[in-house]
């Protein structure tokens, strides 16, 4: 079974060279029962981590089953010691947070993919701990432990039992039940090894072998070795698909995270502070912008939709600057004929505007007045919530009615119903017909405070104006608004007789579906910028998470190395700490959309703020924080998945 040649160990200390072995030569049989005795410093140790494949000798040849060792790498060694190789360590080396059962059953993840209890149960029987399945090591005596560290040897059936001094710390009692188990084992073939430094131990073993100084001063049998055909024991094994392993295996990766970070509650929290922040931030910011999106959406449906807006320019006469409209005035015919020869217009609205006070009874106010026809209510969204909008007979004889937007109905009116009552505006009588829908405002101006009126009435009536303050025009789709455009500047131009050199700033005219589009673009433009800001939190989490997993790594490099001894391979480990990682993140990036989405709500009905929380910014924060959990995790990971399993074992 195992067959040294030569062996020889150097450790450099600083300046010093320390012998640990020196040409050491030794054989072990199947089946035999060896014990390798010596005081301390006398290398017996060493050869322990030798033999149990957990160190490399310096010089000599080490063949394990007829395999060169040397040639083996660390992941073949890790294979091969689940396999062949059961570990019994002086500092039984439990799992605190583990159950004795899932102690016992931990080497079955590495051979198995998956934690089954049911053989662990039973080997927890045959030690006789059978009513201490679910306690925990710190609910067990020495004599306890040692047994459950037994059971964990046996779990995957090994042909050799390595004990690094197993009644070291204990008892005499439990002394002489551990040495009666050993016995047993050896006796139904399993080969075993101990190391020890206590003579009554030594005397138990068939095979008694000394050492001082790092080399083999005696080789004694006491019982002479028996020829037994050992084999494994074979079990029936279950055939399953290479992602059902998987599954399971991350599965048990992730449950044992839990368990571990659930261990460590105050540096968990701490670590997945910075995610939380970051993804609550992410989600809120989107929210928010979301919000101004559709209020930005709201607010620019009242322009209409396809609407194009025609206003005069300011020329220049002789090289100085004409006030605007001085030359290029628009028309109620202009609108007419802009009707009547563009095929793209759908509808046309001229307009005239001006601020004048308006009183009922004992109060007054000061509004701003729209003239306009019947049309205005169509391409404005500005169909009366109460009453009705004047047509175009009311507008054909200037009569004096008035639909008033919501602020001016508060200011004259208050709680009362204005539709038939008589306003004033610059002491002209006016009927109330309807009131306006509301329309908020729009950055600039209070949208809800107008009075709209007909046209005809506002220019000869009112306000003494025989021209138009502005056009507006309804294209049929918004396809053809670019060209109806340009049909649009060329009419006015020939209208007015405008000469090719004064056409650049003859008239202005502005698409609203531009300004739509950049007021949207805008707008996304700053959530993206505070989006970005908050990913910097999320970024901040996600060193917190590597500096705690580092520290993670550091207090736990005893467990890496058991990990490692009992047939864990580099991925194992890896795999292990990226999970703990990633439930960081994960359990972090949830309560953060929990905690983004409840401050957006907050925000929303503290400053009245409009907040719309979308599936794709709750999926893109929590997507975000996983990856980050991810990123940020693989360093530690791969720092703890490179430790050698003998320095990782004397790590203190």
């Amino acid at each position: 079974m195992i067959e040294l040649q030569n062996i020889t160990k150097v450790y450099k200390m600083g300046d010093n060279v320390v012998h640990a072995l020196q040409n050491v030569s030794l054989k072990i049989d199947d089946g035999d029962f060896v014990a390798i005795m010596g005081p301390s410093g006398s290398g017996k140790s060493t050869m322990t981590n030798i033999l149990g494949l957990l160190d490399v000798p310096t010089s000599g040849s080490y063949k394990f089953n007829n395999r060169e060792v040397s040639k083996l790498s660390e992941d073949d060694l890790a294979v091969l010691r689940r396999e062949e190789i059961g570990f019994i360590f002086q500092q039984f080396n439990l799992l605190p947070r583990l159950s004795a059962a899932e102690n016992v059953a931990l080497p079955l993840l590495y051979s198995q993919h998956n934690i089954e209890l049911t053989f662990a149960e039973q080997l927890l029987q045959k030690v006789g701990l059978g009513t201490r399945i679910d306690h925990k090591p710190s609910e067990l005596s020495g004599g306890q432990q040692q047994r459950v560290a037994i059971a964990r040897s046996l779990i995957n059936r090994p042909k050799m039992i390595l004990a690094d001094e197993p009644t070291g710390n204990l008892d005499s009692r439990s002394e002489k039940e551990i040495m009666e188990i050993l016995k047993e084992l050896n006796s139904q073939g399993i080969t075993v090894v101990i190391i020890t430094h206590e003579e009554a131990i030594g005397e138990q073993a068939h095979r008694l072998i000394k050492m001082r100084d790092g080399t083999i001063q005696s080789d004694e049998r006491k019982v002479a070795l028996q020829n037994r055909i050992t084999s494994k024991n074979s079990t029936t094994k279950i055939v399953e698909n290479s992602t059902s392993i998987i599954s399971k295996e991350t599965a048990e990766y992730f449950r044992q995270g839990f368990k571990t970070l659930v261990a460590n509650k105050v540096r968990t929290c701490l670590s997945m502070l910075g995610i939380l922040i970051g993804v609550a931030a992410v989600v809120a910011t989107l929210a928010i912008g979301n919000g101004a999106q559709k209020a930005i959406e709201k607010q620019l449906s009242s322009l209409g939709s396809n609407l194009v807006v025609l206003r005069p320019g300011a020329m220049k006469v002789a090289g100085v600057s004409q006030e605007a409209g001085a030359v290029t005035r628009l028309t109620f015919e202009d609108g007419e004929a802009i009707a009547e020869k563009i095929d793209s217009v759908k509808s046309v609205s001229p307009l005239v505007s001006g601020q004048n006070q308006v009183t009922y009874l004992n109060k007054n106010w000061n509004s701003r007045i729209v003239g306009a026809t019947p049309i205005y209510a169509q391409t404005r969204s500005a169909e009366p919530i109460a009453g009705r909008f004047f047509n175009n007979e009311e507008t054909s004889k200037r009569l004096r009615v008035a639909l008033i937007g919501t602020t001016v109905m508060q200011e004259l009116f208050g709680q009362s119903n204005p539709i038939g009552e008589m306003i004033k505006i610059n002491k002209v009588s006016f009927q109330v017909i309807g009131i306006l829908p509301q329309k908020g405002s729009n950055g600039f101006q209070d949208q809800d405070d107008v009075i709209v009126i007909p046209i005809t009435t506002a220019m000869h009536r009112l306000l003494g104006k025989n021209y138009v303050d502005s056009i507006e025009i309804e294209a049929k789709s918004p396809e053809v608004i670019d060209e109806m455009q340009d049909e649009i500047l060329n009419l006015m131009y020939t209208r007015k007789r405008v000469a090719m050199s004064q056409r650049k700033d003859a008239f202005q005219i502005r698409n609203m579906a531009d300004l739509k589009a950049t007021l949207s673009e805008n707008n996304k433009t700053m959530s993206i910028l505070l989006s970005s800001i908050a990913a910097i939190s999320l970024l901040v989490g996600g060193i917190g998470i590597m500096n705690i997993m580092l520290v993670s790594v550091t207090e736990r490099t005893k467990e890496i190395g058991l990990r490692k001894a009992i047939g864990a391979k580099r991925s194992n480990i890896l795999m292990q700490f990226l999970a703990e990682s990633i439930v960081v993140s994960v359990v972090g990036g949830l309560a953060g959309i929990f905690l983004g989405i409840s401050g957006a709500k907050i925000l929303s009905l503290a400053a009245g703020w409009e907040t719309v929380v979308s599936i794709s910014s709750v999926f893109l924060a929590f997507s975000f924080s996983v990856f980050i959990g991810l990123v940020f995790g693989i360093y530690p990971a791969k720092k703890a998945a490179t430790l050698a399993p003998i320095e990782a074992l004397r790590y203190e």
